[in-house]
C-alpha cells in the first residue's frame, strides 16, 4: 500500500488537473454555443442553395461551359483534411486524419503509388500528423480559425476552384467531422468538385417539379450560383468543423472531470484506510512496549 504522503500528492495533482479540465469544460461550452449558433444559422442558407440548384440541374447537366461539373479521368487529386489547431478533445482529430488516410490510399492507392496525391490541411493537427509521416502537403491553412469569416474561407475555396478549373487537379475531396450536436460528430467525407449534378438532384427530389421564373436567365443564374454555392459549402464544411471541435472538447473534459472526480473519491477511501492502518500499528507499537516494560 502507497504511504499517506504519496497518496496526499496523488490526491492534489488530482484536484489539479479536474480543476484545469473543468475550466476547460466551461469554456469549450461558451465558445460552443456561439460556433453552434454560426452554424445553425448558416445551414438554411446553403441548403436553400443547393435546392435551388438542383431545381436547374438540367441545365447545369446540359451546359458544356460549366467548368465546375466537368468529369476528368482522376489522375490529380486533392484532399482537403480539416481538423482543430488544439487536442483535448477525444477522437475528434484522429478520427477526421484516419478517415483521410484511409481514402487516400484506398480510393486514390494508385495515384498515391505516382504521387499524385497532394494535401490542404486546414487544422494544426491534421497539418503536424500530415507532414511527420511524409504526405505531400502544399498549404497549411490553420489560420483560418484564427479568423474564422466567409472573407477568408472563401478566398481559399476560391484559390481551391481555381486549381479545378485549371486542371491542375481532376477531383478534390473534403475531410471533417459535421456538427449534429455537442455530444455527437458525424464523420463526413464528400466530393467538393466536381459538382456531381445527379446526386445534387437526387438529394431534393421533392423540389424538382417546381417551376421558378427566372431572370434574367437560367443560364446565368447557373454560372452566378455555383461558384456561390461551392464557396458557401466550403465554409458550410469549416463552421461545422469548429462547432464540431468545441463539441468534442467539452464532452472530453466533462468525462475527465467526472474521472477525476470518481479517482479522488478512490484515493480518499485509500488515505483514510492507509491512515487508519497507521494509527493501528502506532497503537499496537504503544500496547506492545507497554507490555514489555511490565515484564
Amino acid at each position: 500500500m502507497a504511504s499517506l504522503k504519496e497518496i496526499r500528492e496523488r490526491k492534489a495533482s488530482v484536484a489539479s488537473t479536474r480543476q484545469i479540465t473543468s475550466a476547460m469544460k466551461m469554456v469549450s461550452a461558451a465558445k460552443l454555443k456561439k460556433a453552434q449558433d454560426a452554424i445553425v444559422r448558416f445551414r438554411p442558407y446553403a441548403d436553400k442553395l443547393k435546392e435551388i440548384l438542383a431545381s436547374v440541374g438540367d441545365s447545369i447537366k446540359d451546359d458544356e461551359d460549366n467548368k465546375y461539373s466537368m468529369q476528368r479521368e482522376k489522375e490529380r487529386i486533392l484532399l482537403v483534411l480539416i481538423t482543430s489547431n488544439r487536442g483535448l478533445c477525444g477522437a475528434f482529430n484522429s478520427n477526421a486524419i484516419k478517415a483521410v488516410i484511409q481514402r487516400a490510399l484506398t480510393e486514390y492507392g494508385t495515384q498515391m503509388m505516382a504521387k499524385q496525391v497532394d494535401f490542404i490541411s486546414i487544422g494544426k493537427k491534421g497539418n503536424d500528423f500530415l507532414r511527420k509521416k511524409g504526405y505531400h502537403v502544399i498549404m497549411d491553412e490553420s489560420g483560418v480559425f484564427d479568423d474564422l469569416t466567409f472573407e477568408r474561407v472563401s478566398s481559399l475555396a476560391s484559390m481551391i476552384m481555381e486549381r479545378f478549373t485549371s486542371g491542375e487537379y481532376d477531383h478534390v475531396d473534403l475531410i471533417y467531422n459535421q456538427f449534429k450536436n455537442a455530444g455527437t460528430q458525424i464523420l463526413t467525407e464528400e466530393q467538393f468538385l466536381p459538382i456531381e449534378v445527379e446526386k445534387l438532384a437526387a438529394g431534393h427530389k421533392m423540389t424538382s417539379n417546381i417551376d421558378y421564373i427566372f431572370e434574367p436567365s437560367k443560364e446565368y443564374i447557373v454560372q452566378e450560383l455555383i461558384p456561390r454555392s461551392l464557396r458557401l459549402q466550403f465554409y458550410k464544411a469549416i463552421l461545422d468543423s469548429h462547432a464540431a471541435e468545441h463539441g468534442a472538447r467539452m464532452t472530453a473534459m466533462h468525462k475527465a472531470t467526472d474521472n477525476a472526480t470518481e479517482l479522488l473519491k478512490e484515493l480518499s477511501l485509500q488515505f483514510n484506510k492507509a491512515r487508519q492502518a497507521s494509527i493501528t500499528n502506532e497503537i499496537l507499537e504503544i500496547v506492545s512496549g507497554a507490555e514489555a516494560l511490565k515484564g
